[in-house]
């Protein structure tokens, strides 16, 4: 999907069309309706805070402006750019939509998260015939269609050339690649474009290597990059060089665990910040029962998360008789992890997970205690 969390906020929003927008905002920066009926809406202009960009429209994009970029050093680059919160109900909902549309014209898709599927097209009648066009034109309308949203697609032999063609002509994009297409459209383009090769790597290939390009490190040979890389990394890079990736499109993929977290606009002090500590944990495990009991999980093991001012990151993890999913289990399982760190220092984030998940129909039935409401304020901040 196009930028998709702006995408979405664009289809609320469509005065704002065209506009460099961020999205990645908290709750105070909900636009305000004024009384002639237009909005007046934040933007990056003397944000202070340690929000983050969860993605950007392709017009702030134009100003260096990206998905993880810090809000603070965004407001640097272009400060008029206008600055939404997030509503991951709205995109969760829009993602089944796109999904349920796709699985109309193609049934076997690989959720590979909220805005981005694969989708094996092998066997599905007249695709052959123009290498899957018609068919990846027919899922970009009923896309639309049912979201008002574009997406880009590529249709390639493999998932590692999907990806990267998937990406060469966005916003609304359709390419279709072949092998005999590999050396013109992907050889030319950086290494890092190949998905696995982050900074890190991307640097090291052109600091000990000299390779800057897909095509330079397919020419490469593989025994100098097994000395570099190791056998294993040397030999993948080698090959993905080449365009070959066996991989199959996955369609059920197990779920190992599933979490909630957040990072504070500011440092909370564990006493002073009881109060709306114990607001965020709450919210936090009643987001993280909705998003089990939407699933259909239920988890064993409640853990908490805690990231202090020193940037020190804490876990701590109970294991629970039975699987849960109801939030004032959660909540009673989480706040005795917490009793269990010492809270001297500030906070910055805070975030509670499950794990050993098990389908929630599977599980034996047990009896639902109480909401004790007071086990963060009265544990480790009291």
């Amino acid at each position: 999907m196009d930028a998709f969390y702006a995408s979405v906020e664009l289809l609320r929003y469509p005065d704002l069309a065209g506009k460099p927008v961020v999205i990645g905002g908290g709750r105070r920066h909900q636009p305000e309706l004024l009384p002639d009926g237009t909005r007046r809406y934040a933007t990056l202009a003397g944000y202070v805070g340690r929000g983050v960009a969860t993605t950007a429209t392709y017009a702030a994009r134009a100003f260096g402006i990206h998905s993880g970029i810090g809000l603070m050093k965004a407001a640097k680059l272009a400060p008029d750019t206008i600055l939404l919160p997030t509503d991951f109900d709205e995109y969760r909902r829009c993602s089944r939509l796109f999904k349920a549309a796709v699985r109309e014209l193609a049934p076997v898709i690989e959720d590979r998260g909220i805005d981005e599927i694969y989708i094996d097209f092998t066997g599905i009648p007249g695709v052959e015939a123009d290498h899957g066009e018609s068919l990846a034109r027919a899922i970009k309308q009923r896309v639309r269609e049912a979201t008002g949203l574009t997406c880009s697609i590529g249709v390639t032999p493999n998932k590692l050339l999907s990806k990267i063609a998937s990406e060469l002509d966005k916003p609304d994009g359709l390419t279709i690649l072949r092998e005999a297409d590999i050396p013109t459209r992907i050889w030319p383009l950086p290494a890092k474009r190949i998905n696995g090769i982050g900074p890190k790597a991307a640097a090291r290939l052109e600091s000990e290597l000299g390779i800057r390009t897909i095509g330079e490190l397919a020419a490469a040979d593989p025994a100098v990059l097994v000395s570099h890389f190791g056998r294993h990394g040397g030999e993948w890079l080698h090959r993905v060089a080449q365009g070959r990736d066996e991989r199959p499109v996955v369609t059920e993929q197990e779920v190992v665990s599933i979490s909630r977290e957040t990072t504070f606009d500011r440092d909370l002090h564990a006493r002073r910040d009881r109060a709306e500590l114990s607001a965020i944990f709450t919210r936090l495990c009643e987001q993280l029962a909705a998003d089990m009991q939407r699933k259909n999980l239920a988890g064993r093991t409640i853990g908490l998360k805690l990231r202090f001012d020193d940037f020190r990151t804490v876990t701590r993890a109970q294991t629970l008789p039975a699987a849960v999913n109801d939030f004032a289990a959660i909540r009673r399982a989480a706040g005795q992890c917490l009793k269990r760190v010492p809270l001297e220092r500030r906070l910055r984030l805070l975030g509670v997970r499950a794990s050993a998940l098990c389908p929630a129909d599977a599980r034996p039935d047990t009896a639902a205690q109480p909401f004790t409401p007071d086990l963060f304020d009265a544990g480790q901040l009291g």
